[in-house]
């Protein structure tokens, strides 16, 4: 109805995304309807992802698929050298690739290029609308219950349009027009769908409505590493699981300190990585940091990274680029 009043199909949120990168997010069949209307199938948006890249992220096979055979580029790069196939899991990345070149397409990488504003056909809303907008409708959460609360916030466990979901509720003083619009700008920066070991941020609520500002993630199966090292899970963490953990968590800080401009400082510790079999991803959700204690019979050469890691002078301490060498040599033996 709107599209047929007149609405731009291509018009872009802060984020750059189009609404067709949006209902492939969240794998609504409307994806077909959108490129009926001559929605940019190939649209890239501020992380160079395209609607693809989101659907294979998110595993919806069928909007993948159809994105795939009405002309979506499986081997477009996004700005870290990502193509949609490298976003799917091995039974989706076979079927796309096989659909692919059914349909003549080359699978040789294509290069990230970044067209914004030369020549393209996307648009932003003169008015600033979209932009405007609260994003997810609070009305529609369901707060389960409560994982944690601290300074900051609110950490709980809910459901939204189906779907797990963990939900940060901010606490933050003297809500005002600025800090409004400051989170609107910053909020969309958390929105990172390009790392394996980053649980990207899939919106936001105002205030108000909302009693408080609020962003929402993905919920893990196994929950976060806190409720898997405490919580009795059935999730076996011996010293090679460890390593494991220890690896992908480095690699998820390390790609969001190369960002720019950088992520807001977020503190990190067991509660916020949160853990899907057989990876961990370290979420963009500030919590207070806690300084550990090295536990006995644990392998030297990881109560030497520990060691050095906790140093009272943080300008001795290893950044995250150099952890992640360390502990790829540490699980190859």
């Amino acid at each position: 109805m709107l599209i047929m009043r007149g609405a731009r199909i291509n018009v872009m949120n802060r984020g750059d995304d189009t609404p067709l990168h949006l209902a492939a997010s969240h794998g609504h069949r409307a994806c077909a309807r959108l490129i009926q209307f001559k929605a940019d199938i190939n649209a890239v948006n501020e992380h160079g992802n395209t609607p693809l890249h989101y659907a294979c992220f998110w595993g919806h096979e069928q909007v993948a698929e159809d994105l795939v055979s009405s002309g979506a580029l499986v081997s477009i790069s996004n700005k870290y050298g990502e193509m949609p196939l490298d976003k799917a899991k091995v039974p989706l990345r076979e079927a796309l690739r096989e659909r692919a070149e059914k349909l003549g397409q080359s699978l040789t990488k294509i290069p990230y290029k970044d067209t914004f504003w030369k020549g393209t056909t996307r648009t932003r809303p003169r008015n600033g609308t979209l932009n405007k907008l609260a994003g997810i409708d609070f009305k529609q959460l369901n707060l389960g219950h409560k994982l944690n609360e601290n300074q900051s916030g609110e950490l709980w466990r809910g459901r939204w349009q189906g779907n797990d979901i963990v939900i940060k509720v901010l606490k933050i003083r003297d809500w005002t027009t600025r800090k409004s619009r400051d989170f609107n700008e910053e909020y969309p920066k958390l929105r990172i769908f390009s790392h394996p070991n980053v649980l990207p941020v899939l919106g936001a609520c105002q205030a108000p409505p909302a009693p408080h500002p609020i962003i929402i993630t993905h919920w893990m199966p196994y929950g976060s590493l806190y409720n898997v090292l405490h919580e009795g899970t059935n999730f076996v963490v011996d010293q090679m699981q460890a390593v494991k953990f220890a690896l992908d968590i480095a690699r998820g800080m390390a790609f969001l300190h190369t960002l720019e401009p950088l992520i807001p400082r977020h503190h990190l510790n067991s509660r916020s990585v949160m853990v899907s079999a057989p990876q961990a991803h370290p979420a963009p959700v500030a919590l207070e940091g806690l300084r550990p204690t090295i536990p006995p019979g644990i392998s030297p050469h990881i109560c030497k990274l520990m060691r050095i890691c906790m140093n009272e002078d943080p300008a001795k301490r290893p950044k995250f680029d150099m952890i992640v060498p360390i502990l790829e040599k540490m699980q190859d033996k």
